[in-house]
């Protein structure tokens, strides 16, 4: 580690979880800076985290916390002028960075869990080399991992492997400087899952990524062996009727299996137990179902979520005097150790970022759990002593799993990132070392959404505005619901409820105002929320309302509009005669199962929604009454008034509508709709109803068919006429019929015949008869239509008009021959031919044999050849 550093200024450290890298490594980087050499800052992915990274150090030491060892998370510091090693979130080393590019005093920095791949992980990764490329060459670096993406983090690491992009000083990435507090909006990750964390597996040590030779450019990788003791793999899925997961979530069944599969590990093996399970409704969920039996049996059941307070989270995370089931979330998945574990119960869920961008709806979605992270789970068990994992899933199902979970910036809204990128400088995140590239489709629809914001400008440049809102520590969106919330509703009362956005307070029957009053009046989740909101608070600009008074409005108002103010897409409005709603983004809703004070409301600020594959409308988690004045403002930008024209149950439909997105606000008649909106109206409609709807006369058929056998046949100038060019060009071939049509009668009266003329290209239409004529004349003088339904044209004759024929038919210039089929007196088929001369030399002898007794009065001459054609009868010869 020391000639790493002493050699490059920069290494990776990979060491799988338990092998004592967040302890170690820190102090050996201090004592290598010395006493004048600056801090040492070492991230850590969760507030939890780098508490307790923190006190573990300082207890090792001999000290207390806030002396050589000290830790800044969001709303808490515990650091003074004498602290060396100074723990993290990585959000607030991402907002020190903005802040203050040369970080000064920090000598070092370490970033723990890299392999987590959260965003803001990934972020700071990049940033971190930017400078090191363009400001602190000095500035110590080390990337610890606990899998192989330590050798894709060593190439990004190398002093030749990236070129940040040009910015107007020349110097690469241009940072801006601002104060915008402590902690991140990138991602929180207080209760997140372990980010996908790519295989590498292959790949030459030090190879840059992308360049398999480039080893020279890549930073030394410090590995560091685990040794876990033996863990026993025990398959435990839960009955087949039992589901996993509905559209309300992780199912009561599959809780109760897991608590089943807990009373199991408890009965069967010894030392304490960690439960793995997705999120903290399931955590508390479990932790209620195991309390009861466990106290009686001498059993503590202590939960561990980001979200407790951090007295809870001590207690859960120090041994105790009787044995312990601790429930958790991800959280202690890697960047923790839970002391005394020797079994795992593993629910094989986990919380992942995923995005519908093409509705705007972003969350957290329970999914399966990857190979990689059950393994990390399962490695709990084996840190101190030999252990055991009951995995709630069968054998056959681990071997489909994913191998590893999705890197966050490949899923995940990247609203925030792209605001950041945008204050650093580079609006697309050209040339910074990310280990994937932001998936361009998203970054463009989250610059979008800033820009609706008015956070960055045409060019994707941070405004004044943007630096405000990167000011305030939570999500853009809910940071502009703050700073323009402050003036609308109170400063107080706008912090209050994006503090309630933000910790994500859990609602019962979806109800905001339900949930903000709850927690005003003290519980569990209020401490938290009022340290959140004083925050918020005290980050607004003096400016934006941060002392004025709260303007006269009710709470159940107040906060439909912060909500509106942050979710202006999400606003919705009962549909006529329906319990659904539709959402200004123009996707449908509907509330939860079960009673809410909701139901009924004309409109609602939604805040919360999720919609599972194959639902058509998404469901309402949380939301807040609205009017529509606070509709209007909240989402003014989308407001417009358009003359709707469409095909309606068979006619026109003309009104002038007034709509806010897609909720439609008012409508009246247009009596004289503009003709272009018409045509196009018939045209939707005939695409949806079929060119059948035209009054196609036996005429207009038989052109059409003409008109395709030539497009075969000869090919350009004549006209494409299948169904799907003719809709496409329905304007230019229907022309001002269109225009005219109101209503189905309308429509039938189209000439359809005279508006397909319009297609033949001129000069070339006057050989048309020529090219493929309506009919032919046979030797008996008869002109007989030809038939061009099929590939080929077809002539249907009777065979004593035929006498004499000995050439076939050609059309299109020669170059199709017309098939000819040969009917009998009744006009039935009795040969089908395209070579005459060959059907009157062999085929006819047998026709002839055949039918002469049938139809005595039909002329059956023994030699066609010489024969006159007739009509009608004539005597046999």
């Amino acid at each position: 580690m020391r000639v790493a550093l002493e050699d490059h200024g920069a290494a990776v450290v990979q060491a799988p979880p338990g092998t004592g890298k967040t302890t170690l490594v820190p102090p050996l980087v201090a004592d290598l800076l010395g006493g004048g050499g600056g801090r040492v800052v070492v991230t850590q992915p969760r507030r939890i985290a780098a508490r307790t990274a923190a006190r573990r150090l300082a207890h090792l030491l001999g000290e207390p916390v806030g002396e050589t060892v000290g830790y800044t998370v969001r709303g808490e510091r515990r650091a003074g002028p004498a602290t060396r090693v100074e723990v993290v979130t990585t959000g607030v080393l991402l907002r020190r960075l903005q802040r203050d590019p040369d970080l000064p005093g920090v000598g070092a920095v370490v970033l723990d869990e890299v392999h987590e791949r959260h965003l803001d992980g990934d972020l700071t990764l990049a940033l971190l080399v930017d400078v090191r490329q363009n400001l602190r060459e000095d500035l110590l670096l080390v990337a610890m991992s606990a899998t192989v993406e330590a050798t894709r983090t060593a190439a990004l690491l190398g002093p030749e492997a990236h070129h940040p992009a040009d910015a107007s000083d020349g110097t690469g990435a241009v940072p801006s400087h601002h104060d915008p507090g402590d902690d991140s909006g990138v991602s929180d990750s207080s209760d997140g899952d372990d980010g996908g964390a790519t295989s590498d597996e292959g790949a030459p040590r030090g190879a840059g990524a992308g360049s398999p030779g480039a080893v020279s450019t890549a930073v030394p990788v410090v590995d560091v062996p685990g040794a876990l003791h033996p863990v026993q793999r025990r398959w435990c899925p839960p009955p087949p009727a039992v589901r996993r997961t509905d559209d309300r979530g992780v199912t009561p069944a599959f809780l109760d299996h897991v608590a089943a599969t807990t009373r199991v590990a408890l009965a069967e093996h010894p030392g304490d137990v960690l439960v793995f399970l997705p999120g903290v409704a399931e955590v508390d969920g479990v932790v209620r179902r195991l309390a009861p039996a466990a106290a009686a049996a001498g059993v503590d059941v202590r939960p561990l979520h980001g979200r407790l307070p951090a007295v809870e989270q001590d207690r859960a995370l120090s041994p105790g005097e009787r044995r312990r089931v601790v429930v958790s979330t991800a959280v202690a998945e890697s960047s923790l150790t839970v002391p005394g574990v020797r079994v795992v119960v593993d629910a094989g869920l986990s919380r992942e970022p995923r995005t519908d961008h093409a509705r705007g709806l972003a969350g957290l979605v329970t999914v399966r759990v990857s190979r990689a992270a059950a393994e990390q789970r399962a490695g709990r068990a084996g840190r101190e002593a030999a252990g055991a994992v009951l995995r709630c899933w069968s054998e056959a199902e681990h071997a489909h799993l994913e191998a590893h979970p999705q890197p966050e910036i490949l899923t995940a809204d990247l609203t925030a990132l792209a605001l950041e990128l945008a204050v650093w400088g580079v609006p697309d995140g050209a040339g910074l070392a990310l280990l994937d590239p932001p998936p361009p489709g998203p970054l463009a629809l989250a610059r979008a959404t800033l820009a609706g914001l008015g956070a960055v400008d045409d060019a994707g440049a941070v405004t004044a505005r943007g630096r405000a809102i990167a000011g305030v520590p939570a999500d853009p969106r809910l940071a502009r619901a703050l700073l323009d919330g402050a003036a609308a509703v109170g400063a107080r009362r706008a912090a209050e409820v994006v503090a309630l956005l933000a910790d994500d307070v859990r609602v019962p029957g979806g109800d905001l105002v339900a949930a903000l009053r709850a927690v005003r009046r003290g519980g569990p989740a209020s401490a938290a929320w009022r340290t959140t909101a004083e925050r918020l608070r005290a980050s607004l600009p003096a400016d934006h309302g941060g002392g004025a008074a709260a303007p006269a409005m009710t709470d159940d108002l107040a906060v439909g509009a912060v909500v509106a103010l942050a979710h202006p897409d999400r606003i919705a409005r009962k549909r006529a005669g329906s319990e659904a709603y539709v959402m200004v983004g123009g996707t449908g809703a509907v509330l939860g199962r079960g009673e809410s004070a909701l139901r009924g409301l004309e409109w609602l600020a939604v805040a919360g929604v999720d919609r599972r594959p194959g639902q058509r409308d998404a469901t309402v988690r949380s939301a807040a009454p609205l009017d529509e004045d606070l509709a209007l403002e909240a989402a003014a930008p989308v407001w417009r008034e358009e003359d709707d024209v469409r095909w309606e149950q068979g006619r026109v439909r003309a009104r002038r509508v007034t709509r806010l997105g897609a909720v439609e606000l008012a409508s009246s008649t247009l009596a004289r709709p503009p003709a272009e909106l018409v045509a196009a109206a018939v045209r939707d409609g005939l695409r949806r109803d079929g060119l059948a709807a035209l009054p196609w006369s036996e005429a207009a058929h038989a052109l059409r068919r003409r008109l395709a056998f030539l497009r075969t046949a000869v090919g350009e100038p004549w006209p494409d006429v299948s169904d799907a060019a003719l809709l496409e060009s329905a304007e230019s071939w229907l022309g001002p019929e269109l225009a005219r049509v109101r209503t189905a009668r309308d429509l039938a009266r189209v000439d359809v015949l005279g508006a397909l003329r319009r297609l033949l290209p001129w000069p070339q239409a006057g050989r048309l008869d020529e090219l493929a004529p309506e009919r032919l004349t046979v030797p008996s003088g008869s002109a007989v239509r030809l038939d061009y339904e099929g590939d080929q044209p077809v002539l249907a004759v009777r065979v004593q008009e035929a006498f004499g024929w000995a050439e076939t038919p050609r059309v299109a210039d020669g170059r199709v021959p017309v098939l000819v089929h040969l009917l009998s007196p009744a006009r039935r088929p009795v040969a089908v031919t395209a070579d005459l001369a060959s059907f009157w030399a062999t085929g006819y002898p047998a026709v002839r044999a055949e039918l002469r007794g049938r139809y005595p009065k039909h002329a059956w001459p023994d030699d066609p050849w010489t024969a006159p054609a007739t009509r009608g009868t004539g005597r046999r010869r």
